[in-house]
Parts: C-alpha cells; sequence; structure tokens
C-alpha cells in the first residue's frame, strides 16, 4: 500500500485540530467586487429600470381612477352646455350658432387671461397691481404656478423666462437656509422633549415619536390653521381649504383654487404679500421634513448595509473554520488508514521471518488455506494462517496462531 502524501503519522498528534467559534469582530473579506460596491455611489441601472418601471405603474394606476372619478362628470357638463346652448338659440332666433360660438370663444379666451366676464368689468380689480404682481412673481420663483394669470405680452413672456431662470436659484439658496434654520429649531426642541420623556424604552423610540410629534406640531401650524383661515376669509369648505393648502405647499399649483381672487370680496393689500410668505415657510417646512426622512432612510440603510456585512463576514469565518474541520478530519483519517496497513505490513514480514514459510510450501497448500485473517483489537492482534479458524485448531490440523502485544 501506497503511502499517501501526508503529514508524518507521528507528527499528526500533535497537531491541534481547529474548532468552530466567531470572534468579537468580523472578518472582511476584501475582495474587487466589494470594493466596487463600497466605493460607488451611483445607482444601477436595474434598480433605476426598476424605479421606472414602479413609477409608470403608479402613473397608470392614478390615470385609471382619475378617469373613472372625473370623466363621467366631464360628459355631464358637456351634455349641459350643449342644453344651454340650444336653450338660448331657442329663444334668441335672431342670433345663429356661428355668433354664439364666437362669443363663447372670446369669453374662453377672457377666463384664460384671469378676467372674469360674469360681473361688471369696470369694477374690477386690476389683476396686475402690485400685491397681485408681487404674488405671481412669488408663484414664478417657487415654481407653483398656479397658472389662473400669466403673461401676454411679449416683452412679459421675455421678462418672465430670466426673471424665472435667475429667480429659481435664488429662492433655493433661500428655501435652504430657512429649512436648515427650521432643521435646527426641530432638533433642539427634539433633544429638549427627549430629556424630558424618562419613559423605559429605548432612545431610538423616543427620538422618533418626539420627531413624530413635532412633525405633527408642524403639520398644526402650516396645514390646518392656514385652512381654517383660508376658509373663514374665502368661504370655501374644509376640502377645499386643505386642498388650496397641500396643491401649493406640494408646488403643484392646478390653479382651480387661488387665494385672494374672488370679485365680490375686498382683500387687503398685504393679503397677497402674506400669503406668499406662509408659502415660503411652508415649502421650507416641508423640505425640513424631507430632509428628516431622507436622513432617516440614509441611516436605515447604513445599518442595514452594517448589518448584512457583519452576517456576511460571519458567514465567510464559519464557512473557512467547516472547511478547515472537514480537511483536518480527512487527514486524520488518512494517517490513521496508512498506520494500520503499515503496522499489518510489518507482523506479515515478522510472520514470515520468523516460520520459515517459503515458496515450496505455499505450492503445497490448498487454495482455502492459502488466505490471510488478521483481527485487530485494543490489547492484542491474532492471526490466523493457511485459512484455519479456531474450530480447526480443536481438530489438530495445520494452524499456526501467533499473539503480540
Amino acid at each position: 500500500v501506497a503511502a499517501p502524501d501526508l503529514l508524518d503519522p507521528k507528527a499528526a498528534v500533535h497537531n491541534s485540530k481547529p474548532r468552530l467559534s466567531f470572534s468579537a469582530k468580523p472578518v472582511v473579506l476584501n475582495t474587487p467586487d466589494d470594493e466596487c460596491d463600497t466605493r460607488t455611489t451611483v445607482m444601477r441601472w436595474k434598480t433605476v429600470s426598476a424605479i421606472f418601471f414602479l413609477v409608470v405603474l403608479y402613473l397608470i394606476i392614478g390615470a385609471t381612477v382619475f378617469q373613472a372619478l372625473e370623466q363621467p362628470y366631464e360628459s355631464q357638463l358637456k351634455s349641459a352646455i350643449l342644453e344651454e346652448k340650444l336653450k338660448f338659440l331657442a329663444k334668441h332666433s335672431c342670433i345663429n350658432s356661428t355668433e354664439l360660438e364666437d362669443l363663447v370663444k372670446q369669453l374662453v379666451s377672457a377666463v384664460r387671461a384671469g378676467v372674469n366676464p360674469s360681473s361688471n368689468l369696470s369694477n374690477q380689480t386690476s389683476l396686475w397691481d402690485l400685491s397681485s404682481s408681487f404674488f405671481f412673481a412669488g408663484t414664478v420663483i417657487t415654481t407653483i404656478g398656479f397658472g389662473n394669470i400669466s403673461p401676454h405680452t411679449e416683452g412679459g413672456r421675455i421678462f418672465c423666462i430670466l426673471y424665472a431662470l435667475l429667480g429659481i436659484p435664488l429662492f433655493g439658496f433661500l428655501l435652504a437656509g430657512v429649512g436648515d434654520q427650521l432643521g435646527t429649531i426641530f432638533g433642539k426642541g427634539i433633544a429638549k422633549v427627549e430629556k424630558m420623556i424618562k419613559w423605559k424604552v429605548s432612545q431610538t423610540k423616543i427620538r422618533v415619536i418626539s420627531t413624530l410629534l413635532f412633525i405633527l406640531f408642524g403639520c398644526l401650524i402650516f396645514v390646518a390653521l392656514p385652512a381654517v383661515i383660508f376658509k373663514h376669509i374665502e368661504g370655501w369648505s374644509t376640502l377645499e381649504s386643505i386642498y388650496f393648502v397641500v396643491i401649493t405647499l406640494t408646488t403643484i399649483g392646478f390653479g382651480d383654487f387661488v387665494a385672494g381672487e374672488k370679485e365680490n370680496l375686498e382683500y387687503l393689500d398685504y393679503y397677497k404679500p402674506v400669503v406668499w410668505f406662509w408659502i415660503l415657510v411652508g415649502l421650507a417646512y416641508f423640505a425640513a421634513v424631507l430632509s428628516m426622512i431622507g436622513d432617516w432612510f440614509r441611516v436605515i440603510s447604513k445599518k442595514t448595509k452594517e448589518e448584512v456585512g457583519e452576517f456576511r463576514a460571519h458567514a465567510a469565518e464559519w464557512t473557512a473554520n467547516v472547511s478547515a474541520e472537514f480537511k483536518e478530519t480527512r487527514r486524520r483519517l488518512s494517517v490513521d488508514i496508512y498506520d494500520r496497513f503499515q503496522r499489518a505490513a510489518s507482523i506479515k514480514r515478522k510472520l514470515s521471518s520468523e516460520l520459515g514459510i517459503n515458496a515450496t510450501m505455499n505450492q503445497e497448500m490448498t487454495p482455502g488455506k492459502r488466505t490471510l485473517s488478521a483481527n485487530l483489537g485494543e490489547d492484542k492482534e491474532t492471526l490466523y494462517l493457511n485459512g484455519l479458524s479456531p474450530d480447526y485448531a480443536d481438530r489438530q490440523e495445520i494452524a499456526i496462531i501467533e499473539n503480540l502485544k
């Protein structure tokens, strides 16, 4: 039997066996892929594609819901307008349908220009007085753009382009500064609340609760309270007031509801500027809240990555230890088998030399007597030659028994 290419059997006893254990510090296995993942901050194409399809799916769901809710109402209005036109033409036979359509087009153009044709035009206030112009300029740089009024002259449109290109970044700096100040105020308030709260809960839960309380407090100041004020001044319903506040502070600005635009109400000169300053602080508040939520997501993502990295390190260490354990077990088993074969060969050579068994005697033996049986025990080893068992030995047949310690 050829000896395997392993350690010396005598030295195998002194080799220590590795143990399965986890260290307090995880072992980080740096691979080129890991280094690339930690250094690159650009979103992968797979992630971008997944987000894109998610947004498209969200748009399809929104379009389906809006279609189901608004299309029947639109069809009803079209039918009502057509019915009113037919009634008007039936009562006024001197007016044909072409003249009526021309009048309707002029009225629609006036409404799009911000002029309300339903009342006495001589008593209407100008949409381009200083207060209204200030409010319009504010809607431009805040990117709200209600759409109820817009420039219709070439000079006004050219100036609006330049004014927006310069004013939007400037307002962005102002919004960031006000948002930072509000964030600092919120942070100090949250820290004070955390010191006051003495619940037997974790610090993370206390911070989340205090942050949610301050977000709720901000919503009451910048959303609920303005909605109540607009409901009282503008005469809107509760839903219409909340709708205007949310649509404005999210910079959507449909323009179907705009503060200070009712013809039958007399507004103070500073009403619209005050509304614009509320928009400024409200946008800064929402920016601070979104920034805070973004920080939460970054912290959660960082902790998740650390936990995943630690789990991978422990898994790698466990795999390495299991592999080392398996290799050591296989080495010890091979050495043990090799040692047993060497001892068996040594016993055979010793018996052959002592008993003087030669080739002539082997030729005289029957095939059944040429079998070699070896029993290896813990204390001693008994070898039966010529294929004879102890039963044959009792019959005084040829049996050679050798006891070795």
